[in-house]
């Protein structure tokens, strides 16, 4: 088979790397890709949003199976270009993949169909916003959202009003995240254990993948701005089998079937975020795709063949695999360049990766990387992934963070505790 992978990140990355495995593979392509992407596939210049180009490559390539990584070209409706020129490709439908791309259209669908979430209020302006806040209805603190995408980056927890007025403004005056701040969603802070739940559904049927925490706080202590993720752990250690049963029974299918039940039937990967609060899980957002950087300790703990678990989603007929996972553990650092998530300089040359890529017990998913002049440089906020496995999370752990002392860039950052309050 001919398969297309779109996407340019560390996931895609990690997904490459899986489907690399199969013995249903014949040739790999990832648009864009990148540096990591490029010593395994054939890399191709295209933009993930430009989906008509897209579609178009993959006609003419004759690609027998596309792989959507990211959440934005499926909210721009990639799925219905590519299925209209006959194209097989894995991912929802724009339709279903508003249950992402609009956090309000997602509250409205939770509390329809009775899922567990945060108590919420919508505003459509800033005046209404800040009345919403200041009427008491919520106690501090309390988050307001940005509509639409932002890159992990839009939801602001404040303290006190004077902070709610200047997430308000910063989102919906400001702008900072452009159009996804035309409208936010106020909702009560919720407490408790913070973890990720992602299935693969062909649209009735769920297979459930190994459990995940992620870290999406900038710094140590999780302290710091909200990014797009700084590490993952598998499995998380606060997901028992009774709580996973319940999050199936209470949030995943009802998510399914009302999807269904509406006329957005999901066939992807849906993914929730979860708090675990003293009430039950509930419901913090829903993403419509692989995360990341939860997929990369994922992937390193799927024994099975994951381009046959894709095609029998895609092919309706998701139960008919065999699914196998190991029972070790597996953690995954991100290292970033120095300001993110805020302002980040790229091109920096980075140093280290051949002497770990010698390493049995490690492996390197590549995000914001690209060859330049014959090295690999920088290019982007999130750089790196160092990722293993181990007997439990304290030895994938120091595998990590051991080599990650080999690796260098100017500017380079990451977490020193990620899985430290497990191990």
């Amino acid at each position: 088979m001919k398969v297309l992978v779109i996407g340019s990140g560390g996931r895609e990355h990690a997904l490459a790397w899986k489907i690399k495995e199969s013995p249903l593979l014949k040739e790999l392509y990832c648009a864009p890709g990148n540096a990591g992407t490029e010593q395994i596939a054939t890399n191709v210049n295209l933009d993930p949003t430009n989906i008509i180009e897209l579609s178009r490559f993959a006609s003419e390539k004759e690609i027998d199976f596309t792989v959507v990584g990211p959440e934005l070209p499926l909210t721009l409706g990639i799925v219905d270009e590519f299925e209209s020129k006959g194209l097989k490709i894995f991912g929802p439908t724009r339709k279903a993949s508003e249950i992402e791309g609009s956090k309000v259209f997602a509250k409205e669908f939770m509390k329809r169909h009775k899922i567990p979430t945060a108590d919420f209020e919508i505003a459509n302006s800033p005046e209404e916003a800040k009345r919403i806040v200041s009427s008491g209805k919520f106690s501090f603190p309390l988050v307001i959202k940005a509509d639409g995408l932002a890159g992990g980056k839009g939801a602001i927890v404040c303290k006190d009003i004077k902070e709610a007025v200047n997430g308000i403004n910063l989102l919906m005056i400001e702008k900072k995240f452009g159009k996804s701040g035309e409208r936010v969603v106020i909702e009560e802070f919720l407490t408790g254990r913070e973890v990720s739940f992602i299935v693969i559904t062909d649209g009735r049927r769920i297979l459930p993948l190994v459990t995940t925490m992620d870290y999406k706080k900038a710094y140590d202590n999780d302290k710091g701005p909200n990014t797009g993720g700084m590490g993952a752990i598998s499995p998380s250690p606060f997901v028992s089998p009774q709580t996973f049963q319940e999050i199936i029974d209470k949030i995943i299918f009802p998510t399914i079937g009302g999807l269904l039940e509406e006329g957005r039937k999901f066939k992807g990967v849906l993914y929730a975020g979860l708090m675990l609060t003293p009430d039950g899980p509930k419901v913090l957002e829903f993403n419509c795709r692989f995360g990341d950087p939860e997929t990369q300790p994922q992937v390193l703990r799927l024994e099975s063949d994951l381009l046959e678990i894709l095609l029998s989603a895609y092919e309706e007929n998701l139960l008919d695999k065999d699914v196998k996972w190991s029972e070790k553990s597996a953690g995954c650092v991100v290292l970033v360049s120095g300001g993110y998530p805020e302002k980040y300089e790229t091109g920096k040359p980075i140093t280290g990766l051949e002497e770990v890529q010698d390493s049995e017990n490690v492996v390197i998913f590549h995000a914001g990387t690209k060859f330049a002049d014959g090295q690999i440089v920088t290019n982007g906020g999130r750089v790196l992934n160092v990722c293993s496995t181990g007997s439990n999370l304290s030895e994938a752990m120091k595998n990590i963070y051991e080599a990650i002392l080999l690796i260098n860039f100017e500017g380079m950052y990451y977490r020193k505790d990620i899985g430290k309050e497990i191990v």
